[in-house]
């Protein structure tokens, strides 16, 4: 009676083949002509691309400093805080540069 269950195990060797598929990434690679398009960016636009980005990703950076900073100053750890609360305001100015940089650019 018990040995039919052997049997079952004979079967998940199955899914071995799945395997395969992977060889399919390799179509990725298509995706680098796209580069030779007669409308790339200048360096003027890619610089406000970037700055964009750096602005967006400072902010969140500033906002969870600042939030880290009052947590840290209710956990007690208030030099902590002063130090996390000066990240957050040296974000301010990296932020306020960024946009000036910004500013000049689209001049």
């Amino acid at each position: 009676m018990t040995h039919h269950h052997d049997h079952d195990h004979d079967h998940d060797h199955n899914h071995s083949h799945d395997h395969n598929h992977d060889h399919s990434h390799s179509h990725a690679h298509d995706h680098s002509h796209s580069h030779n398009h007669p409308h790339e960016l200048t360096f003027e636009q890619k610089l406000e691309k970037l700055f964009g980005h750096w602005i967006d990703h400072n902010d969140s950076h500033k906002d969870t400093f600042f939030i880290w900073a009052g947590r840290a100053k209710e956990a007690g750890l208030t030099e902590v805080a002063d130090n996390i609360e000066k990240a957050g305001q040296l974000s301010e100015d990296v932020t306020r540069q960024l946009k000036d940089a910004l500013n000049k650019l689209k001049g």
